[in-house]
């Protein structure tokens, strides 16, 4: 549902809420006032009943006492947890039945009361149970949007109003079935066939709006964060869409209709129309075949524990698969279980995923070590790290730590490799998809530790990866600190690149790009950003062009440190799930205005020639550009043009006849194969190289030949040919491929594979030639070593086909 409501702090409090609220819904909306009840808070042993709440009331509505309900803490007093601002409420309620008589019947929660408006009176602060008086109470209202919209129009609920009733209309028209607005009185699955009709309905109404404001605001279906829960809501809907008889797409074609319908009033859903049902249908197509296969692996194993008695309850361990490989959510298993009166063992689910979580925990420890607990004990010691590598590319600086295998240490000698931390360095430590600095630490002693990269933990501690190439070096110790200026001058350029890149993109494919991630390095850039199908060459030179205009501008790089809130104004980009902090970095380039803490060129120029090498898929509603810049620009291309001049040379052609002069080889190599294929086959037929035997069994043909050299796919063709002749039997074709490999193919005719099945034939025989093999009912295959006795070969294949012909 769709909350509206207001605040306000200090401007007014328990009189003015109630007399705004008492105003807007009797004067405004003009619901009756007969049928209006409110509550308050009717105290307990730490907080006094609301008695000012009431007595307001009765002075500004005129309501007569009886229809002034005291509740208890549960429903009437507010609060965020144990600690911090509370408050009591007052609600107020709309009479769905004003038939059953003049007494409030609201305490015995009959159903005929429905929740409309409600007021948080915030005025007190509570710290170790003691409510403390707020120095400026506040008022939090809230009103729900459907329900005033069900009481206004006289429905019989929400999805009776007309904000719903198109979209269930529609859905009508696409499924066939008619919508009767019936309810289960608990809310649950019935076994009602109507009631679970009209269910589906509403699902599907409200998820489809759901799905058109979500990918209106550029959320795609993922598997995780945001897009996890869109995928939720749109496979939730698409299920109950299949339980009315919808498996073409549906969604999509409802989606869209809530862009019309709600378009005038949120223009943002009339310019993504087509993006939603782009989005929508892709996802209804993509899960078409994730819910037959996972439906397929469901009803097996409930009819498995049917038929052995078993408990019906699906293993913590077939939910987890369904979730993680078939992109099952949970509550979509759990209602396809209920429906056969099966439940989920959810604490196996959740040892499943704790599992997995732990693996993978694991994994991320071994390559990167655990620099987040490192980092909080460092910080608890008072150890911080300034970083100046914005402005400077060496600095003095002071070792505060030294770390060897996890452990913290007083000294280093040469050739230990460590993590080093220093109160300040000028090396970046990897963060925001750019990778870490490489550089040197300098000893006053004379040597050197070469820095292999540079991590930051998220307490801000740099820690760098260094061996130490001579001398000692001891916490204490004074170093110079020097980045590898080419190197970051690459990343750098690299880094600019990405940011012009996401405002070229977001330009020529449209405000819905979003960026989901990217990878910095010295000679490449990798960006991942939100868009729903494969870019053109079109596009992609559009894109080009555009960086290509921001670069020549050579436009001053410009970053500032400032609030978030001053940030967002100026139009900086900013991404849900990052977390800033109170002061933000604002990087503009150009055009490009982006939150950034990493390093960047002193102006669009020094990014050189922008070149997108790659374009592909990641997932769902995620693509991928890879590209190029700087000197790696320039070595790109003299290696595009080497690979160039070397086929003109070999084809004795200028570059520009290039395309033409392939194009004809393809087709003559093309002409040739057809042409080989040809006599190929006419040789197998011909029987010129292949020998075998063949025997009748029980009125069934067995086939048996040996083939020398022939690839894969023609012998499947003369399987096929040999089975269409035979009409009634199995053909078994043993070839003998290069380097005495064997390649063995058994092909069953349809009518035979009740008794004879080919899969389990080559299981049974793969073996003879040292192998495995396996298939279908009606063909398999096997590899292996081919047979210095065909002969015995022959014979165990006959011998095996005739035990199945019994």
């Amino acid at each position: 549902f769709e909350m509206l409501g207001n605040f306000s702090f200090g401007n007014y409090f328990k009189r003015g809420a109630i007399q705004f609220a008492w105003s807007f819904l009797t004067e405004w909306l003009q619901l009756p006032k007969d049928r209006l009840v409110v509550t308050y808070f009717g105290g307990n042993d730490a907080v006094p009943a609301d008695l000012e709440a009431k007595a307001l009331w009765m002075e500004l509505a005129g309501l007569p006492e009886d229809r002034i309900v005291p509740m208890g803490e549960k429903d009437n007093f507010w609060a965020m947890g144990d600690t911090g601002p509370c408050g009591p409420c007052t609600e107020i309620y709309f009479d769905l039945d004003p038939s059953q008589g003049p007494d409030c019947t609201l305490l015995a929660d009959d159903g005929r009361y429905m929740e409309v408006w409600n007021c948080v009176f915030m005025q007190y602060d509570r710290q170790d149970g003691v409510l403390t008086p707020l120095p400026a109470p506040c008022v939090d209202t809230g009103m729900g949007l459907e329900r005033i919209a069900s009481v206004v129009q006289g429905a019989a609920s929400n999805y009776d109003t007309d904000l719903f009733l198109s979209l269930i209309r529609t859905t009508e028209q696409l499924s066939g079935n008619r919508y009767g607005g019936r309810f289960d009185a608990e809310n649950v699955v019935s076994g009602d066939a109507g009631i679970e009709n009209d269910v589906a309905f509403r699902v599907i109404a409200d998820h489809a709006r759901a799905t058109a404001f979500l990918i209106a605001e550029g959320i795609y279906p993922d598997s995780e964060g945001r897009g996890y829960v869109l995928r939720r809501i749109m496979r939730r809907a698409i299920r109950f869409g299949r339980k009315i008889g919808m498996t073409d797409a549906f969604l999509c074609v409802v989606a869209a209709q809530v862009c019309d319908l709600l378009g005038d009033v949120f223009p943002e859903l009339t310019g993504a129309k087509a993006l939603v049902e782009r989005i929508t249908r892709q996802e209804e197509e993509r899960f078409g075949q994730t819910l037959e296969s996972g439906e397929k692996l469901i009803a097996a194993e409930m009819a498995r524990k049917t038929a052995s008695g078993e408990p019906k309850v699906l293993a913590g361990d077939l939910v987890f698969l369904l979730h993680d490989t078939h992109g099952f959510p949970t509550d979509l298993t759990a209602l396809i279980a209920a429906e056969q009166g099966f439940s989920l063992d959810m604490q196996g689910f959740a040892d499943a995923m704790a599992a997995q979580k732990a693996r993978g925990k694991a994994s991320w420890k071994k390559g990167t070590g655990d620099l987040g607990a490192l980092g909080k004990e460092l910080a608890e010691q008072g150890i911080s790290t300034e970083f100046l590598g914005y402005e400077h590319l060496q600095a003095e600086a002071t070792v505060t730590a030294l770390v060897v295998d996890g452990q913290q240490v007083l000294t280093l000698t040469t050739s230990q490799e460590a993590l080093v931390v220093l109160d300040r360095t000028p090396l970046y430590g990897e963060g925001g998809g750019q990778s870490g600095d490489h550089g040197a630490l300098l000893l006053l002693s004379g040597g050197e530790a070469r820095v292999l990269d540079t991590q930051k933990s998220p307490q801000g501690i740099h820690f760098h990866r260094v061996v130490l190439d001579g001398g000692a070096l001891a916490v204490g110790d004074k170093v110079l600190a020097k980045v590898a200026g080419d190197r970051r001058a690459g990343i750098a350029a690299h880094h600019s690149a990405t940011h012009l890149l996401h405002k070229a993109l977001r330009d020529v494919l449209g405000p819905h790009v979003k960026q989901r991630g990217s990878l910095v390095l010295p000679d490449r850039l990798r960006f991942d950003f939100s868009h729903y199908a494969a870019m053109t060459a079109d596009e992609i030179a559009a894109v080009e062009t555009q960086v290509a205009r921001a670069v020549l501008a050579n436009a001053a790089a410009e970053s500032e440190q400032t609030s978030m809130d001053v940030a967002v104004q100026k139009g900086a980009m900013a991404f849900f799930g990052d977390k800033y902090g109170d002061v933000v970095r604002v990087m503009t380039l150009g055009d490009s205005i982006e939150l950034c803490g990493g390093t960047h060129v002193q102006r669009t120029g020094d990014i050189g020639h922008v070149l997108i090498v790659s374009e592909s898929a990641v997932s769902a509603g995620v693509r991928r550009v890879e590209a190029v810049c700087h000197l790696a620009a320039l070595q790109y291309l003299q290696a595009q043009r080497q690979v160039v001049d070397t086929l003109a040379r070999r084809l004795g052609a200028p570059a520009e006849q290039l395309d033409s002069r392939l194009e004809k080889l393809q087709d003559d190599l093309k002409a040739a194969g057809r042409e080989t294929d040809k006599w190929k086959q006419k040789a197998l037929q011909g029987g010129g190289n292949q020998t075998g035997e063949e025997r009748e069994v029980a009125g069934c043909k067995l086939v048996f030949r040996v083939i020398d050299d022939v690839e894969a796919a023609a012998l499947r063709t003369l399987s096929d040919q040999i089975r269409d002749q035979v009409g009634d039997g199995v053909v078994c074709l043993l070839s003998k491929q290069e380097g005495d490999k064997a390649l063995l193919l058994v092909a069953v005719t349809k009518q035979r594979t009740q008794t004879v099945q080919a899969g389990p034939l080559v299981a049974a025989l793969a073996p003879l030639l040292g192998g495995k093999g396996g298939g279908r009912p009606d063909f398999a295959q096997a590899g292996g070593s081919f047979p210095a006795d065909t002969a015995a070969f022959a014979s165990a294949f006959f011998a095996a086909a005739s035990a199945r012909l019994g």
